[in-house]
């Protein structure tokens, strides 16, 4: 039998604690969000989901349990093992500096380095909000180190690790829709980058926003701050491939064809030639085969038939473990591609049917969600009966938004 994990326990606790029946907390959760939400009766499934470990609270169903019970998200979800295994690795950091007899030293710096990489090849896999929870440790420590004794190489060493973890933490905060703190992480992340003289962090600091600009739906914007992007990007850095896909998704959302197909040319070439990385689940390491996920996705956006070839081979690959480590989120993103793309074959039976697995596998993220709900829009406005249960499962495993989330398509 498997072990009942510890958030799941006080949730159950505190709900105890307080008197309260399942139906009780999900009136209050109701009340707590301060808009419309799910039936209680599909409220109570999620409770008992949730207390019984079968699932982890996604982030608003997260934040309204904090907001019932009046406990900090650390306080209440927090896994002691993981605190536990991340200060051993903070404390292994520091006993190293120590005995170097340096405030902060090549060691130190090296196995700080080494974190940084191992929190970007993290990203695919893991939670934004448990993400977040470890890059904030690491940018601590590099705030201590900072305050330290250090020559001039050490400083912009520093730096730059400081700059990749801002930009790292200004991403989660993006995947959760948390726009202020992000907007915060990416100046910070922005500043270090200046000061260290690092143009790839830099570049990277805009292609983000273009990113988050893309979600939003102001296309415009993500075109200029994508280009703008490849302008101060090194030609031989990942950031520069990065831009310039973000360009061609953001063309492919205005409907110009034409500019579309240019970039994916120009992504073709850049691409060709490269090997593939050490770590090509590194998030700020271009992987040649996420090319034909960012094609995949930029034609069924454009409404290319060709984009159901891709999203299927794409999806192969991301689930074979031939190719490498499984990547489970880009997996679901790339069954909503798959599902846009058949909406645009006019197989919207299939697309209903994809866009379920995707929904299901519990891994959107809220920066996500609207991708799904264009999906389900176009499945309805072909008539298929299918509509009414996508909707349904919708709001139950995602429904617990802000108004603006729950717009069809990206907030305009």
């Amino acid at each position: 039998m498997s072990k009942v994990p510890a958030w799941s326990r006080r949730l159950r606790a505190e709900r105890t604690r307080h008197g309260w029946s399942q139906r009780d907390l999900a009136v209050r959760l109701a009340t707590a969000a301060g808009r419309p939400f799910p039936e209680p009766a599909s409220v109570v499934r999620r409770i008992r989901d949730h207390e019984s470990g079968k699932h982890r609270p996604d982030d608003e169903y997260a934040e309204l349990y904090c907001r019932v019970y009046g406990l900090s998200e650390h306080a209440l979800f927090n896994d002691p093992a993981d605190d536990a295994d991340l200060g051993d690795e903070i404390d292994a950091m520091e006993l190293a500096r120590r005995a170097a007899a340096s405030d902060v030293g090549r060691e130190t710096l090296d196995r700080l380095e080494l974190a940084v990489d191992d929190l970007a090849s993290a990203y695919p896999t893991t939670h934004p909000v448990q993400l977040l929870g470890r890059t904030r440790r690491h940018l601590e420590y590099v705030a201590r180190l900072l305050d330290g004794r250090k020559t001039i190489a050490e400083h912009r060493r520093l730096l730059v690790a400081g700059g990749w973890l801002s930009l790292l933490a200004a991403t989660c905060h993006i995947d959760l829709r948390q726009y202020a703190p992000a907007a915060a992480r990416l100046r910070t992340a922005a500043q270090l980058a200046d000061h260290a003289g690092h143009a790839e962090v830099a570049a990277w600091c805009i292609e983000t926003r273009a990113w988050q600009a893309l979600s939003d739906g102001d296309y415009p914007q993500a075109v200029s701050l994508s280009q703008a992007a490849q302008s101060l990007a090194p030609r031989d850095g990942s950031a520069f491939i990065q831009a310039t896909a973000q360009e061609g998704r953001a063309w492919a959302r205005l409907g110009e064809g034409a500019e579309t197909r240019a970039v994916l040319h120009r992504i073709e070439r850049l691409v060709s030639p490269l090997p593939v990385p050490d770590r090509p689940e590194h998030h700020y390491r271009y992987d040649p085969a996420k090319s034909d996920t960012y094609t995949a996705t930029t034609l069924s956006w454009v409404g290319d038939p060709a984009a159901v070839t891709y999203a299927r081979q794409v999806l192969t690959r991301l689930e074979d473990p031939d190719y490498g480590v499984p990547r489970p989120r880009r997996a679901a993103l790339a069954r909503l591609d798959l599902a846009l793309a058949l909406l645009a074959a006019d197989e919207p039976g299939e697309a209903g049917y994809v866009a379920l697995q995707a929904m299901t596998t519990r891994l959107l993220v809220p920066s996500n969600y609207w991708r799904a709900k264009e999906v389900i829009v176009g499945v309805a406005q072909h008539g298929v009966s299918q509509a009414d249960e996508l909707r349904e499962v919708y709001e139950e495993l995602y429904g617990a938004q802000s108004p603006a989330q729950r717009q069809i398509g990206p907030a305009s």
